[in-house]
């Protein structure tokens, strides 16, 4: 058994269910597609990772036969009444199984790449802990060489408090801290208009 982990949560691709509140600025239908295409963004990337185990955690039920499966994750599903619950519970599972270094990221994040994650891991060789800041206040990654239940209760999910909290409680338990660069999430149709026009920038300064 590999030394690092990665757990991806997931939300079961269900229309209506999914990027609700991209939804209201669109469409049921364009949150669906926007957001399957997230998932495939995350699947690409991570199972480029050569360096762990890997772990889809679905919110709801274990899509049997999926990509994720084809493509050799381990399925497990999510246990709890909220975000923190579930994070925890899902870290917990993982280290359980005699993994160190453990890292968890959402689907959410566009912008997220396998540099990111190498980093991730590498820098758990020499600290306690790493988290990768979104630009919504919370965090896109967060991983760990032991559980620390703290860091999970007390939040206010999903909002702009999340990383300055998470972050004042790594300093409270005195943890060894990497932090990545700040990246978007999407969340509501405007990141993703504005990751698109980043996107756009990007190829126009490369022309």
């Amino acid at each position: 058994m590999h030394k690092n982990a990665l757990i991806i949560f997931v939300k079961n691709p269900v229309s209506g269910m999914v990027k609700t509140r991209l939804a209201e600025g669109s469409s049921i239908d364009q949150a669906l597609e926007i957001y399957l295409e997230l998932l495939n963004y995350t699947l690409q990337i991570c199972k480029t990772v050569s360096n762990c185990e890997k772990y889809v955690f679905y919110s709801d039920k274990i899509e049997t036969g999926d990509a994720w499966a084809k493509n050799g994750f381990h399925q497990r599903l999510q246990k709890g009444t909220d975000l923190g619950k579930r994070m925890s519970r899902a870290f917990e599972e993982v280290f359980s199984l005699g993994h160190e270094n453990c890292i968890i990221i959402g689907s959410d994040c566009p912008q997220i790449n396998t540099i990111h994650l190498d980093t991730a891991f590498e820098k758990l060789d020499n600290h306690d802990a790493v988290i990768g800041p979104a630009n919504d206040g919370g965090y896109y990654l967060l991983g760990m060489k032991k559980q620390h239940r703290t860091l999970f209760e007390n939040k206010k999910w999903s909002s702009t408090s999340v990383f300055l909290d998470t972050l004042k409680d790594l300093k409270a338990l005195q943890l060894k801290t990497y932090i990545l660069p700040e990246l978007i999430d999407i969340d509501t149709m405007e990141d993703y208009i504005a990751f698109q026009q980043i996107q756009e920038d990007n190829k126009t300064g490369m022309a």
